[in-house]
């Protein structure tokens, strides 16, 4: 079936089943008011009905890429499909709207696989890297560190060894191209049916990589400018399928992802599980008595710029100062706008999972 080499799986058949009089179909591409989609059959342009419009309470609600989407045939007259709901995500990468006061707005949705992306040169930088960890993590996405331009590397095995003092556990692939087998490492995590997205800043390789996967120029790229920064080369959010089988989400604006949610537990586990260790429950680790936080900066067992990074995080995600029970309040409410919401979510999924 078309849709299952775009990802679709039984969550998404099932929760369609629902809605028997409409079609399912994957956005990807996006162009202002109007979505490319994919259906079991083609390939066609498609806008949301007024009455998602008027039911829409924030930008979050509408359409992004990856999303999968219920449609009609639409209009005759326009020759658009009608995109009337959108199904449950399993992941969202989101960031502030542009323009919008206290409002954010999703950038690809539905996403697998993260390759986090780091040139070795002036953009390598371990807080940066600690930042989107947090934010694939708490997107129930796994992160694979991908380190371009390998050949400008001195000592490429020390690097490594520093990544992998901050994300044990995480996948690490240097590329360089000169070196094609390099590229061919990333291919064997993109199997049929697995969405991933390229996350970094401008300039990193992050399109010299995907017309790798795809054996052809997909995308435009361009070179680095003298200040070693990069030029962006994405200019609409857009979902390639590659020939190997596996999808790739090309959007800009991955590098000013939000962190309102980020999973700071499972990318800072040495300080999460120090904090357990402290005389206090809400300790902040600033000068309370037996703490074990400050114990291990003191003794080096945390370098300072890890926990200052940590703290820097904290405050960004609105959980600077709140106790273990409050952040994961804060995180139900991000995710779902509420314990009662939640509880609604957690019914829906037994009720389909029984069906």
């Amino acid at each position: 079936m078309k849709l299952i080499s775009y990802g679709a799986n039984e969550r998404f058949f099932a929760e369609a089943a629902l809605y028997p009089n409409l079609l399912l179909a994957r956005v990807i591409s996006q162009y202002r008011d109007l979505y490319r989609i994919v259906t079991e059959t083609d390939e066609k342009l498609a806008e949301v009905s007024g009455r998602f419009r008027h039911e829409a309470a924030r930008l979050v609600d509408y359409p992004a890429v990856g999303d999968f989407v219920m449609v009609d045939s639409g209009s005759p007259a326009l020759g658009n499909a009608i995109i009337q709901k959108v199904l449950s995500r399993k992941s969202s990468f989101v960031r502030a709207a542009v323009g919008i006061a206290n409002q954010t707005q999703v950038i690809a949705a539905n996403i697998d696989l993260v390759f986090v992306c780091m040139s070795l040169n002036n953009d390598y930088n371990l807080s940066r890297l600690e930042r989107y960890l947090s934010v694939a993590w708490s997107n129930q996405a796994v992160p694979i560190v991908v380190l371009t331009k390998a050949d400008l590397c001195a000592d490429l095995e020390n690097v490594i060894s520093q990544i992998q003092s901050v994300a044990p556990g995480v996948d690490v692939v240097a590329t360089s191209i000169f070196a094609q087998a390099s590229y061919e490492k990333l291919s064997l995590y993109l199997k049929p049916g697995v969405t991933a997205s390229f996350i970094g800043s401008s300039g990193v390789g992050k399109s010299t990589l995907i017309n790798r996967l795809a054996g052809e120029e997909i995308l435009a790229t361009s070179d680095v400018r003298q200040d070693d920064k990069g030029r962006h080369t994405t200019t609409r959010r857009e979902l390639f399928l590659l020939p190997q089988g596996g999808i790739v989400i090309d959007t800009p604006g991955m590098r000013e992802l939000g962190v309102d949610s980020v999973n700071l537990a499972k990318t800072f586990t040495d300080i999460d599980e120090l904090a357990g260790q402290c005389r206090f429950r809400d300790c902040t680790h600033t000068g309370e008595p037996g703490c074990a936080v400050r114990n291990a900066l003191e003794s080096g067992a945390i370098e300072q710029r890890r926990f200052a990074n940590y703290q820097k995080l904290k405050k960004e995600a609105r959980y600077d100062g709140l106790s273990s029970r409050e952040i994961e309040n804060e995180k139900i409410k991000t995710m779902f706008g509420g314990k009662r919401k939640m509880k609604a979510t957690r019914d829906y999924i037994k009720k389909k999972d029984k069906t």
